[in-house]
């Protein structure tokens, strides 16, 4: 196996014995959370500039960035220890990868003013038809959001499409919901 992805998994196990990056499921089953990681990258095909929004313990970020060599991945984490260790990490591994340690709204105005993300990546955080569309302006024509969500489908979103659903290895209720950005023309 990758060196940087055996790196990435002792060193979430080591600090989450003294912070919780991840619960006793993703625990028992690290090795699936990353290969599942590693098939949503071969799936994507990451590239550009790629936020991964809500990172925790890094999953998907991490694994998806170390198999992804031509992504920069741009990682929004609110939580202090959970940055600290997302650091670390981007440290440890040598990832082409920056860590915001902030809430998404406030993240935004971090960011560089011409970056445009190719893809977004969230696994379970919050309401997506509530934070979508915020990172509308950020989006590149066509870029696509990728949810890893426990159902096949989300709501709609104005200025996104509905896009491919994959069903992920890891149980029976485990998808990748894709949407992807779509530019309104004008008739003027």
């Amino acid at each position: 196996m990758n060196a940087r992805l055996e790196t990435y998994k002792r060193e979430l196990l080591r600090w989450n014995g003294r912070i919780n990056l991840i619960g006793p499921e993703a625990k028992a089953n690290l090795d699936d959370h990353v290969a599942e990681a590693i098939i949503a990258a071969g799936l994507l095909k990451p590239r550009g500039n790629v936020l991964d929004f809500g990172s925790g313990g890094g999953l998907p970020a991490i694994p998806m960035a170390i198999v992804s060599p031509d992504a920069r991945f741009h990682l929004v984490e609110a939580d202090r220890k959970k940055w600290a260790f997302l650091k670390h990490i981007v440290r440890a591994c040598e990832l082409n990868a920056v860590v915001y340690g902030d809430r998404l709204a406030r993240a935004v105005t971090r960011f560089p003013p011409d970056v445009r993300f190719s893809l977004v990546t969230s696994r379970a955080v919050g309401t997506p038809e509530e934070w979508v569309p915020s990172l509308t302006a950020w989006m590149e024509p066509g870029g696509r959001i990728a949810l890893f969500q426990s159902a096949p489908a989300v709501a709609s979103i104005a200025g996104f499409e509905a896009g491919e659903v994959f069903p992920l290895p890891r149980g029976t209720s485990n998808y990748l919901v894709t949407l992807a950005f779509h530019v309104e023309q004008s008739n003027g």
